[in-house]
């Protein structure tokens, strides 16, 4: 009997193990907030024995966009035990047109970005001015002597005017903004340098994932353009939208990713860039890239593992549909730009591609109709996956980008 009695509560204290094990992760992986058109049916799909209580008492508040009620809301494991509760705010239902066309962009950056430090050669022996002022690879050098600085020859031409004379250079580095002081050396050349190389634009190819028919506003990429050298963000100054073609694929295969090839297809400008972020670039268009009309923004708790569609273009400019499995969806990645694991299950896409290439980044998934996010990167070394974002984080940065105000394309 005691043998019974030690048995049962050892199974007892294991399993309440177990359950707070459960609550712990679940009360970790589950963000706060989630947005809603319906909270009556909310309910979160991806974890099935989690039930909402209801608190009551909703608060009606109203934000720049959207009238929305805040509630507090229970999550319940097997409707017994509390996991966390959580704010469910409610909203409009959006609509937005899942594009998949590529577009040209044009980036230059707010300030010189620092790609690397170069010792100067002079007749005095080795020096580098930049690093003895403290200057490291990816910081941003907004102004030298407090004139703005638009260009790297721009430096450089202030460099050389100012001789051996130091020169007073505004930097940020990390969002901290302080000074250096740099005084150029000659080199053995007669050139006055600082030793620093500089990079002050960007231009590459993506994919359009999303388009307000309403505003012109659009999304892009689902992740930041980055400097290739510091793998920092791109600091947008001022940026320009072209059209522009996919003329070349180049299949990826373990260990190479491939890539679509394109060119600009014409020198008009297509739109404007307005926001460069870690979930992707935003700005305004001024005709829309496709003639297919809004679908629902599916809400990321109602994003769930299973079959699904992208939108991609492969030659051209017109995109075409391509079914994939959404593998994994996760709320704790620690990235914006990481919110599902992916798998390319398209034969035809599979032929052409080999999965997901570079250039692919943008495209947007769909799931029962409603959009749920976009391609943002391939595993290197599988290139059938890889992992995508949610709509809904791209849409929170292009709510926060000034579409909806006085300016606009034109």
């Amino acid at each position: 009997m005691r043998r019974i009695i030690k048995k049962l509560t050892a199974a007892a204290a294991l399993a309440v193990m177990l359950v707070m094990g459960a609550v712990g992760y679940l009360d970790w992986a589950l963000p706060d907030d989630y947005y809603t058109s319906a909270p009556e049916a909310f309910g979160l799909p991806q974890y099935q024995l989690l039930t909402v209580e209801r608190q009551g008492g909703a608060e009606a508040v109203r934000t720049a966009l959207n009238p929305v009620k805040d509630e507090q809301v229970t999550l319940m494991l097997g409707g017994v035990v509390p996991v966390k509760t959580v704010s469910l705010h409610q909203t409009e239902k959006r609509y937005l047109v899942p594009c998949g066309t590529p577009f040209g962009l044009k980036l230059i950056a707010d300030g010189i970005m620092v790609v690397g430090l170069s010792p100067v050669e002079t007749l005095a022996g080795i020096q580098c001015p930049a690093q003895s002022a403290g200057l490291r690879k990816g910081d941003i050098i907004r102004a030298a002597n407090g004139v703005s600085l638009s260009s790297f020859q721009q430096l450089a031409e202030m460099v050389e005017k100012a001789g051996g004379q130091t020169l007073r250079l505004s930097v940020v580095r990390g969002g901290d903004a302080f000074e250096a002081l740099v005084t150029p050396v000659q080199s053995v050349s007669g050139v006055f340098q600082c030793g620093l190389w500089g990079r002050d634009s960007s231009a590459g190819i993506g994919t359009v994932t999303f388009y307000d028919p309403v505003t012109g506003a659009f999304g892009g990429l689902g992740h930041g353009v980055c400097d290739v050298d510091t793998g920092d963000l791109m600091p947008l100054g001022s940026g320009e939208v072209v059209q522009a073609s996919i003329l070349d694929v180049v299949p990826g295969t373990a260990g190479s990713p491939g890539e679509l090839r394109g060119s600009f297809s014409s020198g008009f400008s297509a739109g404007i860039l307005l926001k460069n972020t870690t979930s992707g670039v935003f700005g305004l268009l001024r005709t829309a890239p496709v003639r297919s009309g809004p679908v629902e923004v599916c809400p990321r708790q109602e994003v769930v593992a299973g079959p699904a569609l992208i939108l991609a273009t492969l030659s051209g400019n017109e995109p075409a549909v391509y079914s994939i499995e959404i593998e994994r969806v996760s709320y704790t990645d620690g990235s914006a730009s990481k919110n599902m694991v992916i798998r390319v299950t398209d034969p035809n896409l599979l032929a052409i591609t080999g999965g997901i290439v570079q250039g692919m980044s943008g495209s947007p998934i769909l799931q029962d109709g409603r959009l749920v996010g976009a391609v943002t990167h391939v595993f290197v070394n599988d290139p059938q996956r890889g992992y995508g974002i949610f709509a809904e984080n791209m849409i929170d940065e292009l709510d926060g980008t000034k579409v909806y105000g006085d300016e606009k394309a034109s």
